[in-house]
C-alpha cells in the first residue's frame, strides 16, 4: 500500500520511520518532509496546509492511507477535506481537533463531564481577565487558549507577572489570534507524565507513558520550547495511577467527545500532573506528541498501520497494543540561542554512525540537504534516541550518542532523565 504523511518535523520522521517497518506498505511520500525523512520516504513541495493540494496528490497517487502528524492542518480540518474527497486518512475532524485547538473548549468539557483538572476560568476580554487576578491566589497558570507551539503557558509567581503574561497575550498578541481567548487555572504541583493513546471514536488503547522536558535550559530553567528530550517510560507513571486515569480520564473523554457529537478518531495526547490529590489533566493534544513520538514508537511491537486502520475502521477494539519491556531516551539536538534567535545552515558530521538495529535513532526535525550535505534548517534540529534495558541504561546510551553528532553552534540540555535518578 501506498502511505502519504503530512509533516516536516521529528514526530513525522519518527512515524515516517515506524510506517517504513510495516511489511504492507511499499512507498511512502511526505508532504514537505525533511532532509532525514527523505531517506525513508519521498518528499514532495506541499505545505501542511494546502489541503486541497495534499488531497490533489493523494487522489493523484492513489495513496491508500494519509496520516496527519502535524497540530494546525488537524485543527484547520484536513481530515474533513480528505474524507470529502472519499480518501482513507488517519487523525481527528475538524470538530473533534478542538480538544486540542481551544484550551477553553476542552477545560469547559472536563468541567462538565467531572474529569478531573485545575480549577479555571476562560476570558475574552482583558479588563475581566486582569480583574479576576487581583483575587487569585499565587503562583497561578495563564495559557492562550488556541495553538501556540507548545509555548503558550506561563507560570506566574506573583501578580505582576499575570498581568504582563495577560498583555502579552490579549494587547500585544505575543501568540497571535491563539491568544484572543486564554484560560487562567490554579497552578497544579507534582510530576508531569505524558500519555499517548488510540482512539477509534468508541475505544481507546494506551500508549507507553513518556516525560517531556519543556524548558531549554538545565534544571528546567529558561524559556519554553517544542521539547528539549522526553523519556519513556516514567517510573512514576504506576499501576495505581494508570488504573485511576483509566476510569476517570481516559475513557471518560471519548465518551464525552462522542456525547457531544464529536467523536474523535486518531491519537490523544493525555498530558497529566499527578498531584498530591491524584492525577489530573494539564491539556490534550490531539497527535502524537513531538518528542514523545520519538521514544515511544521505537518501543512499540504492533504493525503502526494495523493499529492506524483500526482507528479509522472502528475496530481498535480487536487491537492488543504492545510494547517492549525496555526503556527509551531522547535528546534533542538545537542550535543555540533557541528558541528565540539562531544560526542555521551548519553541515551536520556524525550521522552515519547510527544504528537502529542496535537501538539508536537519530530523527531529524530542522534539517536540509544542501550540496549533498545535512545542515542545520530549525531550532531543533536533530532528536538523538536510544534504547536500553531500563531508563538509565537508556539515558547513558542516548547521551553518548549524541556526541557522536557535530555541528557548529550545537546545543543540548545535560539532563534529560535525570528524575530517573529520583524514582
Amino acid at each position: 500500500m501506498k502511505v502519504l504523511i503530512v509533516g516536516s518535523g521529528g514526530r513525522e520522521h519518527a512515524i515516517a520511520w515506524k510506517v517504513a517497518q510495516s511489511k504492507k506498505v511499499d512507498k511512502i511520500y511526505c508532504a514537505p518532509g525533511n532532509a532525514g525523512i527523505s531517506r525513508v520516504a519521498e518528499c514532495v513541495p506541499i505545505g501542511a496546509m494546502e489541503f486541497d493540494k495534499l488531497a490533489a496528490f493523494a487522489k493523484e497517487k492513489e495513496i491508500d492511507l494519509t496520516v496527519i502528524g502535524m497540530d494546525d492542518p488537524l485543527v484547520g480540518g484536513v481530515v474533513d477535506v480528505f474524507e470529502a474527497e472519499g480518501l482513507r486518512v488517519f487523525g481527528p475532524r475538524k470538530n473533534a481537533a478542538i480538544l486540542e485547538g481551544s484550551k477553553a473548549f476542552s477545560k469547559d468539557l472536563m468541567k462538565k463531564y467531572n474529569i478531573p483538572t485545575a480549577a479555571y476560568e476562560n476570558f475574552t476580554d482583558v479588563d475581566k481577565a486582569l480583574a479576576y487576578l487581583q483575587t487569585a491566589k499565587m503562583p497561578i497558570v495563564v495559557k492562550a487558549s488556541g495553538l501556540a507551539l507548545g509555548k503558550g503557558v506561563i507560570i506566574c509567581q506573583n501578580l505582576e507577572e499575570a498581568e504582563a503574561a495577560v498583555k502579552e497575550m490579549m494587547l500585544d498578541n505575543k501568540f497571535g489570534s491563539a491568544g484572543n481567548e486564554i484560560v487562567i487555572e490554579e497552578f497544579m504541583t507534582g510530576r508531569e507524565v505524558s500519555v499517548l493513546s488510540f482512539v477509534d471514536g468508541n475505544t481507546i488503547k494506551i500508549m507507553s507513558s513518556a516525560q517531556d522536558h519543556k524548558r531549554a535550559k538545565d534544571g528546567d530553567e529558561g524559556l519554553n520550547t517544542g521539547g528539549m528530550g522526553n523519556f519513556s517510560p516514567s517510573p512514576f507513571y504506576t499501576e495505581e495511577v494508570d488504573a485511576f486515569c483509566q476510569k476517570y480520564i481516559y475513557q471518560p473523554t471519548v465518551d464525552a467527545m462522542k456525547a457531544e457529537g464529536r467523536p474523535f478518531k486518531g491519537v490523544i495526547f493525555f498530558g497529566l500532573m499527578l498531584t498530591p490529590d491524584g492525577p489530573k489533566v494539564l491539556e490534550y493534544n490531539a497527535r502524537f506528541g513531538d518528542p514523545e513520538a520519538q521514544v515511544v514508537l521505537p518501543r512499540m511491537k504492533n504493525d503502526i498501520i494495523d493499529v492506524m486502520e483500526a482507528c479509522v475502521d472502528g475496530t481498535l477494539d480487536q487491537i492488543k497494543l504492545e510494547f517492549e519491556d525496555n526503556a527509551a531516551v531522547c535528546v534533542v539536538l538545537a542550535s543555540d540561542g533557541y528558541p528565540v534567535a539562531y544560526e542555521k545552515g551548519f553541515e551536520i558530521r556524525g550521522l552515519e554512525k547510527f544504528d537502529t538495529a542496535n537501538g539508536y535513532y537519530c530523527f531529524h526535525a530542522g534539517t536540509k540537504l544542501a550540496d549533498g550535505k545535512f545542515v542545520t534548517n530549525g531550532g531543533r534540529v536533530l532528536g538523538v534516541t536510544a534504547k536500553g534495558e531500563d531508563l538509565k541504561t537508556a539515558r547513558a546510551n542516548a547521551y553518548a550518542a549524541a556526541e557522536w553528532v557535530e555541528f557548529d553552534n550545537k546545543y543540548m540540555r545535560h539532563d534529560i532523565g535525570k528524575a530517573i535518578d529520583e524514582a
